[in-house]
């Protein structure tokens, strides 16, 4: 076992026990943001960034609590915006859903479905016209794909030969919905009539598979070849929001869900687990012990910062 997959291994565990601990807290209404956990979908999440460069940008959704901790948030802030306190990263105006950590790469995430495509695809054309040799990534969700926005961007970034690495998590579910009862197309074919080569990772639990073809490809795009589409598939284990597993509202599929699980190596791999746990949840308490003793804003601090 090497060095590189024990990292990541950790990143995963890390960012799963964090959000297993969001929801242990939420029923008691001390974090009131409304959340979209990331369960079953962190060893991708740290393996696509566990292979991107320290310069490179990353823009993604409200499932944002992985890329966060992944890029380099502290989690510690993290849990204090979560909590609504004025130590959180955007002094708990922004919640779970609009995370962001410039100074590590993680320029914004939005509760709007697709809306930091285009913000993604403008930084890559900035960092075109100022010769930076980073990309941007785009992580987004298999629903997004269906916004306007989306194709607008793809064209663009295909006709600048733009640096960006558009990400499609693929969990086949848009809050209810399932993939076949929304699009009509294919991704590979739709990204092929933009010209822009298309790469798959069937299962994002392979987190060796998952790092190694991000590095790949981010190579290509680093070094000129224009905009990618890596479509990642998935199993999301949370209902769409919240922290319940919701299997009783029909639209899920337990077999398939168990599938998934039984291959999880945050599930499977006991020996990793025991050697990371404890520090792991040194520093989740310590987190949470920073945003319950940490104030809450001042009345005057309501309308800063809004525009």
């Amino acid at each position: 076992m090497t060095a590189a997959y024990e990292a990541m291994f950790r990143q995963a565990l890390r960012i799963r026990l964090a959000e297993e601990k969001i929801a242990e807290i939420y029923p008691s209404d001390k974090i009131q943001s409304p959340v979209h956990l990331s369960i079953g979908q962190e060893p991708h999440t740290a393996a696509l960034i566990a292979s991107l460069a320290p310069g490179d940008q990353l823009y993604t959704t409200y499932r944002s609590h992985a890329a966060y901790l992944a890029k380099g948030g502290d989690m510690r802030l993290m849990f204090a915006e979560l909590y609504g306190k004025a130590s959180g990263i955007s002094k708990g105006k922004a919640g779970s859903m609009h995370l962001c950590s410039p100074e590590h790469g993680l320029m914004g995430c939005s509760a709007i479905v697709a809306a930091t495509i285009s913000h993604a695809v403008g930084a890559g054309y900035a960092f075109q016209l100022l010769g930076r040799k980073d990309i941007v990534v785009s992580l987004t969700g298999d629903g997004s794909t269906e916004e306007g926005v989306f194709h607008e961007c793809l064209n663009f970034a295909a006709l600048r030969k733009l640096p960006v690495l558009f990400v499609i998590e693929n969990n086949g579910l848009a809050i209810h919905a399932h993939l076949a009862g929304r699009q009509a197309f294919s991704l590979e074919k739709l990204t092929a009539a933009y010209g822009i080569p298309y790469f798959l990772s069937p299962d994002g639990l392979d987190m060796p598979a998952v790092a190694a073809q991000t590095a790949k490809i981010a190579a290509a795009v680093r070094g000129g070849a224009g905009p990618a589409v890596y479509e990642i598939r998935a199993c999301r284990y949370m209902q769409h929001v919240g922290v319940a597993q919701d299997f009783d509202k029909g639209y899920r599929d337990r077999a398939e869900f168990e599938a998934w699980r039984a291959r999880d190596p945050l599930v499977r791999e006991k020996a990793l687990i025991e050697k990371f746990r404890p520090e792991l949840d040194r520093e989740i308490a310590a987190a949470v012990d920073f945003a319950e003793k940490a104030p809450f804003p001042a009345c005057e601090e309501v309308l800063k910062d809004v525009f």
